[in-house]
């Protein structure tokens, strides 16, 4: 269990620490010749069972609020502090104050130089202290009178801590790792070392890590957990982590770094977040008021966006948008902390709602209960009410990065919700049962309509049918659900087509016998250099307009593409040509291929190869730079599958066979 104090300056925070390990919590020169805290201190007290205490200790004075913050976000249970002689000071209610808006539900009250003050006179501060606690989340705290000087009711107060420590649930471990950063020195023989308090999941020794917001990567080559060494540091711990790799020095890890699971490293600077207004302020927030914000061990600049058209008012709880100076790494529900720019009083906090909120239409109805499913702490709630509002659909890997979740718990989240889940790259986008069915249908109906007005096209177009969708799925999630609608048979994807698999488009007795003669002509060993349309009318008889008119046609069919002007290319090689750049790309060693290499696959010369190629550029299949080309994976299969039927290849696509829920009228 980690100890925070709190409390004034000079109530003797650091002198009860020390009376209670044995340890003095005052490193510092400065601090030693000015009897004062002024940066974090630390002690351990092993107690009772395999249990150690660790104890932050934190200043006191006004000025130096941002350090007290820094420890006191990683602490499990508040020492609050307060001189029996001097009674409760300004510093006093702000510690309080923090403790509340931190979310700290345990602690308890010491009242030191007990030994100063009459019995009465602890009665009456026992009296104010119970009023000052009430209604925040330490308001069941003990009070214990305490004597440094004489030894009196230390006994007591560190048997209660120990009885706490066995009471005070323990952070998960399950999570994924987060350890906030309040202190960097090197150890000679040694070298670098970060300490702080593991916020989430649990380290290893050997665990690759990465130093957030800067994404340097390191090794954690050995660590201490409550100032022992140790293999692994959970959730909760003090942790002291010797890290090393390139760039890994003093300079380049500070306090308000997080070193994280690399999987996590994801900085944001702009926030949506509740926040409480404390009811002392005197003035309400106006839009965009510049505040100091603090997170875990973080400090920075930032401005309070307001959702609403009013001010917020004293005492007031409502969600902002918060827009820092610089990113942070953070998580959902972590707390934080504002206070004034000048740094003279806290004003208020809360807790992060989402890391990735939009910077327009933050005020609508469907943002409002966006806003509302993410701000709910338990995840598997919070997610199943964020799929039943607007867009119906949310990605799953960003939820569980931006709380820390491990993959076994957004899997639990899958599982127990039976999502829908449409993978595109890092991407997993989730619905849920019902909205899939109702995405289903509306993918019959689209389909269908189209096929009812155009009977003689091949099929829609995949982005004209994306953007008929209300809104619209990302062009990547709505790949992943049209290859998932495929693979049930609903319907047949042809390049950059879409049909039902019922839908054929038949030609006239005319063209079906035009197209018996042209067809050949373009197929065989010819087909990488099939003959132009004037050179098709040539050998036909027919005229150019018909032979261009039949050609597009069996374009919109599926059966040809015009590579260039009156220049078509059965689909079939067009397919083949596909896998022809994929290999070439793939046996490069850097992945790159020159437009010789293709003309001498197919054999065509090096205008034609050109403008083969062009096409594949103008269609995203392959990237150009320095007449250099690169496939791109995520469009190989724009004119259809790598593995054809010899009657696609050919040129006539027949109608799969299968099942499907989808008609053609």
């Amino acid at each position: 269990m980690i100890i925070g104090t709190a409390g004034h300056i000079d109530h003797g925070k650091t002198a009860l620490v020390k009376a209670l390990t044995g340890v003095d919590g005052d490193r510092l020169k400065e601090e030693k010749a000015r009897g004062i805290t002024i940066d974090l201190g630390f002690a351990y007290l092993p107690v009772e069972g395999e249990e150690i205490l660790g104890f932050i200790d934190v200043p006191g004075h006004e000025r130096l609020v941002h350090t007290m913050l820094a420890g006191a976000s990683g602490i499990d249970f508040a020492l609050l502090v307060i001189a029996a002689d001097d009674g409760i000071m300004p510093q006093t209610r702000e510690h309080l104050a923090i403790i509340d808006l931190l979310g700290i539900k345990h602690g308890i009250v010491a009242l030191t130089k007990s030994d100063l003050v009459s019995q009465q006179q602890l009665a009456d501060l026992s009296a104010q202290v119970r009023e000052a606690v009430a209604g925040t989340t330490i308001k069941r705290a003990d009070i214990v009178p305490v004597s440094v000087r004489t030894g009196q009711g230390i006994d007591d107060l560190r048997a209660k801590l120990a009885a706490s420590a066995k009471h005070v649930s323990r952070r998960s471990a399950e999570d994924r790792f987060r350890l906030a950063v309040d202190r960097v020195f090197i150890l000679s023989g040694i070298g670098v070392v970060a300490t702080g308090t593991v916020l989430s999941g649990s380290v290893r020794v050997e665990d690759h890590v990465l130093i957030s917001p800067s994404g340097l990567p390191a090794r954690v080559r050995s660590l201490h957990v409550q100032n022992r060494p140790a293999e692994i540091g959970r959730a909760g711990d003090r942790c002291a982590l010797n890290l090393a790799g390139d760039g890994v020095t003093k300079e380049s890890i500070h306090r308000g770094d997080v070193v994280l699971d690399p999987d996590l490293h994801a900085p944001t600077d702009r926030i949506d977040a509740r926040l409480h207004l404390l009811p002392g302020e005197t003035k309400p927030i106006k839009q965009r008021l510049p505040v100091r914000f603090h997170h875990g061990s973080t400090e920075t600049g930032a401005h309070v966006v307001l959702l609403g058209n009013e001010p917020v008012l004293p005492g007031a709880t409502v969600d902002v948008q918060l827009v820092l100076e610089r990113p942070i790494a953070a998580a959902i529900p972590d707390r934080y902390v504002i206070r004034d720019t000048s740094a003279q009083r806290t004003m208020g906090g809360g807790y992060f709602i989402d890391l990735r909120p939009p910077k327009r239409r933050r005020g609508t109805a469907e943002r409002q209960a966006q806003r509302a499913a993410l701000a709910i702490v338990d995840p598997l709630t919070a997610f199943r009410n964020l799929l039943a509002a607007p867009p119906f659909a949310w990605d799953l890997a960003i939820f569980a990065r931006d709380r820390a979740l491990s993959a076994t718990e957004a899997k639990h989240i899958e599982d127990v919700l039976d999502l829908v889940v449409l993978e595109a790259g890092e991407s997993k986008v989730a619905l849920a049962p019902d909205r899939w069915q109702l995405l289903l249908a509306e993918f019959a109906e689209h389909v269908a309509a189209y096929h009812r007005e155009n009977p003689d096209l091949q099929g829609i177009g995949r982005e004209k049918l994306r953007l008929m969708f209300q809104p619209p799925l990302a062009a990547a999630e709505f790949a992943a659900a049209l290859q998932k609608i495929a693979a049930m048979g609903h319907v047949v994807l042809d390049g950059s087509f879409v049909r039902l698999a019922t839908h054929a488009v038949h030609l006239s007795p005319g063209d079906e016998e035009s197209w018996d003669t042209i067809q050949p002509l373009l197929a065989g060993g010819a087909r990488f250099r099939p003959p132009r349309v004037r050179d098709i009318a040539t050998a036909t008889g027919h005229p150019e307009r018909d032979i261009r008119r039949l050609l597009k046609l069996a374009g919109r069919i599926g059966w040809t593409d015009e590579i260039a002007h009156d220049h078509f290319f059965l689909r079939g090689t067009v397919l083949e040509m596909v896998g022809i750049v994929a290999d070439l790309a793939g046996r490069s060693a850097n992945g790159v291929f020159s437009a010789a290499q293709f003309r001498d696959r197919v054999e065509n010369g090096r205008k034609v190869a050109i403008q083969i190629l062009d096409f594949f550029d103008r269609h995203g299949v392959t990237v150009n730079k320095d007449d250099m080309r690169r496939i791109n994976r995520h469009r190989l299969d724009l004119f259809g599958p790598l593995v054809q039927s010899s009657d696609q290849i050919q040129g006539r696509e027949s109608s799969p066979v299968g099942r499907s829920d989808f008609k053609s009228e």
